[in-house]
């Protein structure tokens, strides 16, 4: 019905990228953002940055970063423990504590740091936040035994 159309038509957020998938995986093998030219593949964390990386800018349209993180595509955001903090998804499972409460670096990453802090005597199989990162007070305490 025209209803529905004129409905769909008024939500700017659908209109950014009706129908071209922007989906890539960036050259450090994390997710992307697709430029207009199809071979260019921006990371995450590049988008809406206010550096144009694509050639058009259309990594900086008002469409996409007009209101962080609700106008970005699903596949570009994480969401932290906290619901109200997020990261780029290509800051997820890099070994940095993002969130700012390590939710963006579980077990799930199977990161080195997480592995050793398994494999470690006196770590509980956790690693705890630390001042350079998630793993890092776990694992240097695990060395010191």
């Amino acid at each position: 019905s025209i209803p529905c159309i004129t409905k769909i038509l008024e939500n700017k957020y659908f209109l950014a990228f009706p129908t071209v998938s922007r989906f890539c995986t960036a050259p450090n093998n994390k997710t992307g953002f697709l430029c207009d030219d199809r071979v260019t593949c921006v990371p995450a964390s590049w988008v809406c940055d206010r550096v144009s990386n694509c050639r058009n800018g259309e990594d900086e349209q008002e469409q996409l970063c007009g209101d962080l993180p609700h106008s970005l595509p699903g596949y570009l955001v994480f969401y932290c423990s906290n619901p109200r903090s997020w990261v780029y998804a290509d800051q997820r499972c890099n070994g940095m504590n993002d969130c700012g409460d390590c939710s963006d670096e579980t077990w799930s990453c199977k990161s080195v740091c997480w592995l050793l802090s398994f494999l470690l005597r006196g770590c509980n199989s956790l690693c705890r936040c630390g001042a350079r990162g998630c793993c890092w007070q776990c694992l240097e305490a695990g060395i010191h035994h």
